[in-house]
């Protein structure tokens, strides 16, 4: 008994100074210039999860402390250096599209309305209207925003990955994707499940080398996941690295939108 607790105790240690160490590391690295990127955001699912607890908003448009979910990612992007915002929504999701058709920000956005199969495929879709740098993110994410501008100043001038990818130890989804490290800390893989690991995954991708033609082999070999092309870039020898974020929400449920509210408070 003794021997498991203690084994316990030391996982739990290790973890969080795993994850001290590389924080520290890579926002001490990241205090360098800024450069200029791209951002695609997806936002072409339908929050059926969020619609089964009665609310019918498009997921995209709940109010973060009175300001709709996607404005904050927006906000956070333009804030970071982007200088061009592309973002596909669902044809069936109108209040989203009227909103963003009708955005008035600094940057303008380009969107696409089309309905995908698939992140990956909605992935499939921007790729036509960005090029390298560029930031892929998911809709329905909330983080901190100094954290995120460290993640794209790091990822930006220090990194020499080919993507980098946010981190959290935070695991509070459904169907995370693990993030497997190698003792240097670079991504080998990624896993639906648990293996021990210390990770997962926060819906912020920065590539920063072309994909286009790696999409059209993707597709090709009947790739229907954004997760799954993320597997496929490694057996193509991209070069992963992870960036931690403290804690990234991923709101699919009613409950998320209070603890999205409790990382905004406190940014």
């Amino acid at each position: 008994m003794f021997i498991l607790l203690f084994r316990k105790l030391f996982k739990i240690i290790h973890k969080k100074y795993l994850e001290r160490k590389i924080s520290i590391v890579m926002m001490q690295k990241s205090k360098t210039k800024k450069t200029k990127f791209e951002v695609g955001i997806i936002a072409a699912g339908e929050g059926s999860r969020l619609k089964a607890e009665g609310i019918q908003t498009s997921k995209p448009m709940i109010p973060i402390h009175g300001k709709p979910l996607i404005k904050w990612i927006i906000d956070t992007a333009i804030n970071s250096g982007a200088d061009k915002i592309n973002c596909i929504v669902n044809e069936q999701l109108k209040d989203l599209e009227s909103y963003l058709k009708s955005y008035n920000g600094s940057n303008k956005i380009n969107l696409v309305v089309k309905t995908t199969a698939s992140s990956f495929h909605s992935l499939k879709e921007l790729s036509q209207y960005i090029a390298p740098p560029f930031l892929i993110a998911t809709a329905d994410s909330i983080f901190r925003e100094d954290e995120f501008k460290s993640f794209v100043e790091y990822g930006m001038n220090n990194s020499d990955a080919d993507v980098i990818v946010a981190a959290t130890d935070f695991i509070d989804d459904e169907k995370p994707l693990y993030i497997n490290l190698d003792k240097k800390k670079r991504v080998i893989d990624f896993d639906d499940s648990d293996q021990n690991y210390v990770f997962v995954t926060g819906g912020l991708y920065l590539f920063k080398k072309e994909i286009k033609k790696e999409i059209e082999e993707a597709l090709d070999e009947n790739t229907n996941r954004l997760r799954n092309f993320l597997r496929f870039l490694i057996r193509r020898k991209f070069r992963f690295q992870i960036f931690p974020f403290s804690r990234i929400i991923d709101v699919d449920h009613r409950s998320d939108i209070i603890k999205a509210e409790e990382i905004l408070k406190n940014n």
